[in-house]
């Protein structure tokens, strides 16, 4: 191949080249790219234009560079894990998707208040006191991780639940129970989002480079559809995904 001809900064062609050549199944998912020296010939540029190419697409998450071996097209294997997102209930106990994952470490309690994001999920204003619970799970075949947060309001806990400002790390399976016990007809909304993770969120989770993770919110809602608690799961895109059952509602206007 000759010099390449397109418009841009030079690296870019040569990643736009390389990405073309990845998606046209030229550099298989696994193996080894050419070589520096190779990819100087081949596309009659500099090592700092190839080596800021290789770059980019690690950045992009395309590529893996191993130390002493070189660039690799990186596999994007399937998800090590299915997390079953829905909840089961057979008379007073409820079950989740994650019910048998292991405590990595002790759950952390603490005090924090809403924000612009969590404020509205609960039906609340910015500042609004939090009781927070923030637990790491392990799957035990997988060894797959998820970080669970669980932000339950005082006025949770002081107008539904006394007992969950005693014991705010109560387990959220547990918390549906009290509520439902409390006389509240529950129903969860959630919604899920994916985002690069913070730089203490890659450690925590072990994700890999430039591998966003999925994050679900959940919102608990007793009657009127106030929405009573607040849950957060956080895991690697590359090691879980989410399943879901689906059921159709009733209209609005049938239900009353």
């Amino acid at each position: 191949m000759g010099e390449i001809q397109r418009p841009g900064a030079l690296y870019q062609q040569v990643a736009a080249e390389i990405r073309s050549g990845i998606a046209a199944g030229e550099y298989k998912p696994g193996a080894p790219l050419p070589s520096e020296a190779q990819l100087i010939e081949r596309y009659k540029v500099s090592r700092p234009t190839v080596r800021k190419a290789i770059a980019a697409l690690r950045a992009e998450g395309l590529i893996e560079v191993i130390h002493g071996k070189g660039s690799y097209v990186r596999a994007l294997p399937a998800p090590a894990v299915t997390i079953e997102r829905t909840i089961t209930r057979s008379g007073k106990t409820f079950r989740t998707g994650h019910h048998a994952w292991q405590q990595v470490e002790e759950p952390a309690i603490y005090r924090t208040t809403t924000t612009a994001t969590t404020g509205p999920l609960l039906g609340l204003g910015e500042g609004e006191a939090l009781f927070g619970v923030d637990r790491l799970l392990a799957d035990p075949e997988t060894g797959t991780r998820a970080a669970h947060r669980v932000l339950i309001p005082f006025a949770t806990a002081a107008d539904e639940a006394e007992q969950l400002g005693e014991a705010p790390d109560t387990e959220p399976e547990e918390i549906y129970a009290i509520l439902a016990a409390a006389g509240h007809k529950l129903t969860w909304q959630e919604t899920v989002t994916a985002r690069m993770p913070l730089p203490d969120e890659r450690a925590t989770l072990q994700v890999p480079d430039a591998t966003p993770i999925m994050l679900t919110a959940r919102v608990t809602l007793g009657n009127d559809d106030r929405p009573l608690i607040l849950e957060e799961l956080r895991a690697s895109a590359d090691r879980a995904q989410l399943a879901y059952r689906i059921t159709a509602d009733r209209p609005l206007s049938a239900a009353r």
